[in-house]
């Protein structure tokens, strides 16, 4: 049967202790504490090469020490501002994603330094086994799918789109992705999608039924018009045949 070691099985107990007085003066005996569990906890989790034994064993001994040591666990983020579960997902480590996600406690719409939530990073990751789409949609169902990342105001559906994952286009739009909302420059995913040329993207966007054409970006340039700026006359004649079925 695991155990975390002495060591950690300590600090994990300070931590604890401390996360029922947030206001109280932090000793250096918590400060030690909490940075050998965090390192410790990174370890296990977020390499690439992490093992969801491994994980488990440990969600597990910390759901024995306490419920509010595991939530702070799951939740703990490095100095970018990254959880575990932002490590997990840019690892397509989608056993481990699985796993944060069955605890309960698991805050997916935290962003890090750089303004992206897990779900944002999801949205870009190549996901080829069906086991794994399943974990994403269950990210993409479980948190704001319409959350704008802080630097540009993009969404995870402007990410994917401007990516090119038509799988990931298909699910956050499965799980309520506004189709209209714009970036900081005022673009809007169908925009994205005329820029790079997805003729398949802006099929599957203006077959929502909410897709508004007409929307301008701070340039005043609607889809039509980016789609023909950007040479792509073939996504401007699909627009007209959609302006006028």
């Amino acid at each position: 049967r695991f155990e975390l070691s002495p060591r950690m099985r300590e600090a994990c107990l300070i931590v604890k202790s401390h996360l029922g007085h947030p206001g109280a003066a932090k000793s250096k005996e918590l400060l030690a504490s909490s940075s050998l569990v965090l390192q410790e906890w990174f370890r296990v989790s977020s390499q690439k090469s992490s093992v969801p034994d491994g994980v488990a064993n440990h969600l597990l001994a910390f759901a024995e020490i306490s419920p509010a040591l595991l939530a702070n666990m799951v939740n703990l983020a490095d100095g970018n501002g990254n959880t575990a579960l932002h490590y997990s997902v840019s690892h397509s480590n989608f056993h481990i994603v699985r796993l944060l996600l069955d605890t309960g406690v698991c805050n997916v719409d935290h962003q890090n330094k750089a303004g992206y939530t897990a779900l944002m990073l999801a949205a870009l990751a190549a996901v080829e086994q069906e086991d794994d789409m399943n974990v994403v949609r269950r990210l993409f169902s479980m948190g704001n799918v319409n959350a704008k990342a802080s630097q540009a105001g993009q969404t995870a559906l402007m990410l994917a789109v401007s990516h090119g994952r038509q799988e990931m286009v298909e699910a956050l739009l499965a799980c309520g992705a506004d189709v209209n909302l714009q970036d900081e420059e005022g673009s809007t995913a169908l925009m994205c999608a005329c820029e790079h040329g997805r003729v398949e993207t802006v099929k599957l966007l203006l077959a929502q039924p909410a897709c508004d054409i007409s929307i301008v970006d701070s340039d005043g340039n609607n889809a039509v018009a980016i789609a023909l700026e950007a040479g792509h006359s073939n996504i401007a004649v699909l627009m007209y045949a959609h302006l006028n079925g």
